[in-house]
């Protein structure tokens, strides 16, 4: 499948074409500038083919956006799922959606051409001479075509940062509604040591209360910490501690496997760093971690909750890991979506990540833009709306916030 985008006279844009592809994994081996793709990340190209390899229930493909003469300048990954459009919803909402699906159980389930990672928020590849913006408007351009050859009545950019909001402004044009999807967190750690942290950065009625659950862990026989690249060797241990995490989660996407686990050490090891808990011998939490520049970013974690809540496991692993972090000069800890309460109170700030949703419908599409406000995933959430930079997930950015108020 092949489209030639042309640039609109009405944007003002470089007169430059590009040809639009679809590959599967196999023949995308054989383009080098794959190789290539995404290495400013911390999700290079190794982390998607991991992903494929590793986590099932989705068709991977991938759009390629070649030159002129054929060179491959660009990869942006994509794939095919059945999504429910109501999953986030809660309350009376989702009471009455469950009366309507007994009849009608693929009530509002959608076959969706999805861009981006199915394990991880979404970025444009940094390609050989095409801009990011240049990537977007000739994507923008072919994937409605795309995603009906495929198939897919529903296309959705995946938690795109809001640093693409420039580049991404022609889907908008292009009949995109732009949501909040929830945000990941962002912790400025740039300090010598967790204690001048605390001292620095949180109130004292907080440091309180986080010194009570450590002292309730203290009094728990000795947990020992170990950092490791491959878990290969322990991951019958940690896998079950994953599944506890995630069965406990009112949302779900993508559900990992223990050869994800396996197989992302092994093959990224200069990125990938295991945080693992154990007591009396016994493996009763871990920690998925990357690392990339300054940052080092809490992926996905796993706990014993017959322990758990009684010994604050989760306040213990997350001062761990950012005294692990501080110890070698890291200056950002970062941290997945969800659980917002202790990410407040540890004085996270809010990475917020948007969704770029369109129907393949013009009139689907129209009612489907009144829709979304109403059934977007942060909608429910209301921790989100103490954070001080809430409003950036929709534009605005928040005032500064005093030091009197943050240490309040």
């Amino acid at each position: 499948m092949t489209f030639v985008t042309q640039p609109s006279p009405l944007r003002r844009v470089p007169a430059k074409t590009a040809r639009v592809d679809v590959l599967s994994r196999d023949a995308l081996e054989r383009c080098p500038r794959w190789h290539d793709a995404f290495s400013s990340q911390r999700k290079d190209h190794r982390y998607y083919e991991v992903v494929e390899d590793t986590v099932p229930g989705f068709d991977y493909r991938y759009f390629v956006l070649s030159d002129d003469v054929g060179v491959v300048r660009a990869v942006e990954p994509f794939f095919l799922l059945d999504q429910d459009l109501l999953a986030g919803v809660t309350g009376w909402a989702k009471v009455a959606i469950d009366i309507v699906r007994r009849p009608w159980p693929h009530f509002m389930v959608v076959r969706t051409l999805m861009v981006g990672c199915a394990a991880g928020e979404g970025h444009l590849d940094e390609g050989d001479q095409f801009s990011r913006s240049d990537q977007a408007r000739h994507l923008a351009a072919a994937v409605v075509d795309h995603a009906a050859e495929l198939g897919a009545r529903l296309i959705v950019l995946k938690e795109f940062p809001t640093k693409y909001r420039d580049e991404l402004a022609c889907f908008l044009h292009a009949g995109y509604t732009r949501v909040p999807s929830l945000p990941m967190t962002r912790l400025n750690i740039d300090y010598p040591n967790f204690e001048v942290y605390m001292i620095s950065a949180l109130s004292r009625r907080t440091r309180r209360d986080f010194r009570l659950k450590w002292r309730a862990t203290a009094r728990a026989p000795a947990i020992e910490l170990s950092v490791v690249r491959d878990v290969t060797p322990i991951i019958d241990e940690i896998y079950p501690l994953y599944l506890q995490v995630y069965e406990r989660s009112k949302l779900h996407f993508e559900k990992l496997t223990k050869e994800y686990f396996s197989s992302v050490g092994r093959l990224m090891p200069d990125k990938v760093r295991f945080f693992v808990w154990r007591q009396c011998g016994r493996i009763v939490a871990f920690a998925f971690c990357m690392v990339h520049g300054d940052e080092i970013h809490a992926e996905y974690v796993g706990f014993d909750y017959s322990i758990a809540i009684d010994l604050h496991l989760y306040h213990y692993a997350v001062r761990d890991m950012i005294s692990w972090a501080m110890a070698r000069g890291y200056k950002w800890f970062c941290s997945s979506a969800l659980n917002y309460d202790p990410k407040y109170h540890f004085r996270h700030w809010l990475e917020p990540l948007d969704l770029y949703v369109r129907h393949t419908s013009t009139f689907v599409n129209a009612m489907l833009k009144r829709l979304l406000p109403f059934v977007e995933p942060t909608r429910y959430d209301k921790t989100l709306r103490r954070f001080p930079n809430y409003r950036e997930m929709w534009d605005s950015p928040a005032p500064a916030e005093p030091a009197e108020k943050r240490l309040a």
